[in-house]
């Protein structure tokens, strides 16, 4: 049984069926995604909650229900939709990573679209002022670096100074059965890990929600008004596939199965394949030694600017489709690959750039690579801190494990 905490002075509880799926198999799953309704998809259970008030979304590209925006449908359906508000990439999901995204006018609704990416990752009190109700609706893909937890925590802090309800319509996690990597150290604090949570955490974003304001993470005194709309038939083992590319270089579920253990190559002078058509997939340099597989990063849309553009990368296609991620992921997340690539690596005190410490969430993983430590010993060291999370973690679960 599934239970589902509404937080608005009063607990509601809703009772889910949930359906387990082997998220590791080979074979296809036996419930596809459709079968999954999302927060979203349940009109009914938040449509009163938005009836004769000024609403604003938070939303882009991936919040949809059958394939039409969320925006489209609520005006459709007459909901006093204001204004929206958009995450990293932009509502339309098409900005490079770390890119600057203006604000504007959504050409199909003409309704203002307010970037919350750059200097303004957080809805200010004038932004607010004439909403009743904020929204949030994106899909997130359950990895601490991913920034979309970011914008919710900024989400549910400034709705809690300006006393604005927040309604959040949960997803899947599509890496919903995994909780592994190192757990992020305050100091190493960032918009690209806010809170001290592994690598991957394996929550919703519902769930997590409930965490922040469980746990008193929230910077803030005040206490936001939150509604989760959960999901139904999802548990923790579903294996879901995304309908929609959560980013520009999430192009599949085979990036989003590897993304979390190969973007640590952000923070190198490795390249995992920006500029190319398998983004976090594959990894290479012009100076790794040793390979024969190579490809070369262009200005494309959604990565304009790819670390190395032009140059020919030798290295590594970890996985050309799907099932060949999920067996080498093996359900955890793996290092394997940074670690060979360091070894490959001719220059190495060159291989790290500052920006590794706020991936990793830590100062202890490159120091444990450098000095030559095997990647058991290095697991082994994120083993206290994971035990701590899971205990945390277990007391804010909407859905069966």
């Amino acid at each position: 049984m599934i239970r589902t905490l509404l937080l608005l002075c009063t607990l509601t509880f809703f009772t889910v069926p949930g359906y387990p799926q082997e998220r590791n198999a080979p074979a296809p799953p036996a419930a596809k995604a459709e079968e999954i309704l999302t927060g979203a998809d349940r009109t009914a259970a938040y449509l009163p909650l938005l009836k004769g008030k000024r609403v604003a979304l938070l939303v882009n590209q991936t919040s949809e229900i059958n394939g039409v925006l969320l925006p489209d449908t609520l005006l459709r359906l007459g909901v006093n939709v204001v204004k929206i508000f958009s995450p990293e990439h932009g509502f339309r999901g098409n900005a490079d990573a770390g890119a600057k995204v203006k604000s504007g006018l959504d050409e199909q609704t003409g309704l203002p679209v307010i970037s919350l990416y750059g200097n303004n990752k957080k809805p200010t009190a004038e932004q607010l002022k004439d909403v009743d109700v904020l929204v949030y609706d994106l899909q997130d893909v359950g990895v601490r670096f991913y920034t979309y937890i970011s914008t919710l925590q900024y989400a549910m802090e400034a709705c809690a100074a300006q006393k604005k309800p927040l309604v959040v319509l949960d997803r899947p996690n599509p890496l919903g059965d995994i909780v592994d990597g190192p757990v992020l150290d305050p100091e190493h604090s960032s918009f690209i890990g806010m809170q001290p949570v592994p690598v991957i955490y394996g929550m919703t974003p519902g769930e997590y929600a409930q965490m922040l304001l469980g746990e008193k993470w929230l910077k803030t005194t005040a206490v936001p008004a939150l509604t989760v709309i959960p999901c139904r038939h999802y548990t923790h083992k579903s294996l879901y596939r995304l309908p929609v590319a959560p980013s520009p270089n999430l192009k599949n579920m085979t990036a989003i199965y590897l993304y979390p253990s190969l973007c640590f190559f952000e923070g190198t002078q490795i390249s995992l394949g920006r500029g190319t058509d398998k983004p976090f997939q594959q990894f290479g340099h012009p100076s790794l030694k040793g390979y024969t597989y190579s490809f070369t990063p262009r200005s494309v849309p959604g990565a304009t600017d790819p670390p190395l553009k032009n140059q020919k990368c030798f290295g590594k296609l970890v996985a050309g489709h799907e099932h060949d991620a999920l067996r080498q992921v093996n359900g955890r997340l793996q290092i394997g690959w940074l670690l060979e690539a360091y070894r490959n690596y001719p220059d190495k005190q060159k291989f790290f750039i500052p920006f590794f410490e706020k991936l990793s969430g830590t100062g202890a993983l490159r120091k444990q690579i450098v000095s030559g430590m095997k990647e058991e010993e290095i697991r082994k060291s994120w083993e206290p801190g994971l035990k701590r999370f899971k205990a945390i973690r277990k007391k804010y679960l909407l859905y069966a494990e």
